[in-house]
């Protein structure tokens, strides 16, 4: 019911003040109700922070307390809880006391004597203070103190050499003093040359003078020095001479110089020396001094194709094939067979080469080619010779004699097909190795020293059959 004497526009004033301050209260509390699920900030989240920030403070407050930093000393001490012991410390745990005692840790007299040497000397490199000019000017004294302590060693180390060696002008006036002359390889050539070639040396001297220029000869400088004062021309005429140990040392030496010296090769040649040298195999003459022979003979032969052509014109084959066939110097034989298995090959090798790179005109292949050394073999009768040397009881000169016939086989094949006894021989040698071989396999020697010598007799049966 209205209040009386009110106006009507009071009244309608009234409800409409009334009716939000209802509307007010009714959404107030409908705010309360649902704050969970309106609120912009979740209550759990706010107090999980709140705990977090409480436990970092107090952790924080706990670590303040455990880092409290205590200062060792040389004596064991106590370690209070709570306390950080610094790096390097001894620890050890008390085991009447139950307590933790630190002590700090000695260093050594090197470590101590460092940091007295390097205190108060410290280059506190500050980019205010020191410019890269100074640093490069440090460094370069730095350098210079090094390269100055390196001077200083090798100085040493020079001062300790020359202690050890003495100059050579004060052994050259040493010597001097005391007569001796320091010769060099020329010069003692030339003397043991004028000793050998000198009437009024001994028998023993000569021999003693071509014993030590044998020496001198294998160097190939020197053995060409001797062509200069004509030592070379001297020791071939000693290949007249009538006593046996003077051609057999002349030939010593001629041999050590022939080897692998082309340009000695020529003048002994030009000089003679072939000739003399078949002259002294084909006379009566001891084994010793014909095995030195044969050696010079095969040291001028071999890579020489002018030297061989003129040893076929002198009838170097015959002169060989009755030293082989002599009862006193057939231990020579295999020698012989070695020396023409390398001419043989000589050859063929260098018709290989001139194939492969093309090129015939060559003045070795036009040499090689004037050398008809398999025919004069044949023609000479040393298809069978060699044939017959394969009964040889020692398995080395076998192997060569066995080469000799696989590089005669085209040119010898019709003898050694017609000779029974080869095919005795080479049967007879095949069971052998076969047993030898076998032996080997079980050895454990896949490929072995008699493994091929089979083979190579297996071939030469095949190429016969």
């Amino acid at each position: 019911v209205a209040p009386r004497g009110l106006p009507p526009s009071r009244m309608a004033s009234l409800g409409i003040l009334l009716g939000l301050l209802i509307t007010s209260c009714f959404t107030f509390c409908l705010s309360c109700q649902n704050s969970n699920e309106f609120a912009l900030t979740n209550p759990e989240k706010r107090s999980t922070k709140e705990s977090d920030s409480k436990k970092t403070k107090a952790e924080e407050e706990l670590d303040t307390e455990v880092l409290e930093v205590f200062h060792p000393t040389q004596e064991w001490q106590a370690l209070r809880p709570g306390q950080a012991v610094p790096a390097g410390s001894h620890v050890r745990l008390n085991l009447q006391t139950g307590a933790r005692e630190v002590k700090r840790q000695q260093e050594d007299k090197f470590q101590s004597d460092l940091k007295g040497l390097k205190k108060g000397r410290r280059l506190d490199i500050n980019t205010n203070t020191y410019t890269s000019q100074d640093l490069k000017s440090a460094l370069a004294k730095f350098k210079e103190g090094a390269q100055m302590e390196n001077s200083k060693e090798e100085q040493a180390r020079q001062a300790k050499v020359k202690q050890l060696f003495r100059p050579i002008e004060e052994l050259k006036k040493e010597f001097d003093e005391l007569n001796v002359v320091i010769e060099t390889d020329m010069q003692i050539m030339v003397r043991l040359i004028n000793k050998f070639n000198s009437s009024n040396s001994s028998l023993e001297e000569k021999i003693a003078a071509l014993f030590d220029l044998e020496y001198y000869v294998h160097q190939m400088d020197n053995a060409q020095d001797l062509l200069s004062f004509g030592g070379l021309q001297v020791v071939i005429n000693g290949l007249n001479s009538t006593e046996p140990l003077v051609k057999e040392y002349a030939a010593f030496v001629l041999g050590a110089a022939f080897s692998s010296n082309p340009k000695v090769q020529v003048e002994a040649i030009e000089g003679g020396a072939l000739q003399k040298l078949l002259v002294i195999l084909a006379t009566e003459q001891p084994l010793t001094a014909k095995k030195k022979v044969l050696f010079a003979l095969c040291s001028l032969l071999r890579h020489f194709p002018y030297a061989q052509q003129q040893f076929l014109k002198l009838g170097g084959l015959q002169v060989l094939r009755s030293l082989v066939q002599e009862k006193s110097t057939k231990v020579l034989a295999v020698r012989v067979v070695t020396l023409l298995y390398d001419l043989v090959t000589e050859k063929m090798f260098a018709e290989e080469e001139a194939e492969l790179t093309q090129d015939s005109s060559s003045e070795k292949l036009q040499q090689y080619r004037q050398v008809h050394l398999l025919p004069e073999l044949r023609e000479q009768g040393w298809c069978e010779i060699t044939a017959h040397l394969l009964a040889l009881p020692e398995h080395d000169a076998r192997e060569k004699v066995l080469q000799t016939l696989g590089v005669l086989l085209t040119t010898c094949w019709d003898h050694y097909r017609q000779d029974p006894q080869l095919s005795r021989t080479l049967g007879s040698l095949q069971s052998e190795y076969q047993a030898l071989a076998s032996l080997e396999l079980q050895e454990g020697e896949d490929e072995g020293y008699f493994r091929e010598l089979l083979a190579s007799i297996n071939n030469l049966l095949k190429e016969l059959r």
